[in-house]
């Protein structure tokens, strides 16, 4: 089973898909570390994106390797990540991680997160949730997690939502048979436990 965790930037879908992962025994997958990588290897002089995605090897779990390179902390700068916002709208890099993807995903029991899991890489996967928060409190989870001003980072954030939505390939948007969960206000325990039990329905139905 398949569960396609979507939602933009700051609404919690990599801390929930996590948890969610752990709970129900199922195997992890973060999709835009796919694409920092791909903005690192294209940063550090690897050459264009699309050749970047299509020879980028790489392992996801509590560690990112990329050709056995430890990157987990690098991807994570300001510079990889504005650069994985351009990149992320190259239809040719698209093309090639998410063919990775389904790759991965052919055997066993994931969650993945994204911003086009349900709507792209996997439209039939067997549960599909739409996390959402308001601006503020999705910008204000951003600035905790990197140390910086939440004005600055809302504004930043502003400009990102914008780019997801309006670009061409995979915009970002809520499948037509998501779940939607606004978390501004709960608990990720709280999200989890829904999640959970939705999947529990899912089966059993």
């Amino acid at each position: 089973m398949v569960i396609a965790i979507d939602g933009p930037a700051g609404a919690g879908k990599s801390t929930v898909a996590r948890a969610t992962a752990a709970a129900l025994g199922f195997t992890y997958l973060d999709s835009g570390a796919m694409y920092r990588a791909v903005a690192l290897a294209v940063l550090e002089g690897g050459g264009e994106p699309p050749d970047c995605a299509a020879a980028l090897e790489i392992e996801l779990g509590s560690r990112v390797l990329a050709s056995g390179r430890d990157i987990s902390v690098e991807i994570r700068t300001p510079e990889v990540t504005a650069a994985a916002s351009g990149v992320a709208t190259d239809p040719a890099v698209r093309e090639a991680l998410v063919a990775k993807q389904r790759a991965l995903m052919t055997l066993g029991d994931w969650v993945a997160e994204g911003r086009d899991i349900g709507t792209v890489v996997v439209p039939d996967a067997g549960l599909k949730v739409f996390l959402t928060a308001s601006p503020e409190a999705r910008a204000r989870r951003r600035a905790l997690e990197r140390g910086a001003d939440w004005g600055t980072v809302l504004t930043e954030q502003t400009l990102r939502d914008q780019q997801d939505r309006s670009r061409e390939h995979s915009p970002l948007r809520p499948a037509e048979d998501a779940v939607e969960l606004d978390t501004t206000d709960r608990s990720i325990e709280d999200v989890v436990a829904q999640i959970v039990a939705l999947v529990g329905r899912r089966r059993a139905g």
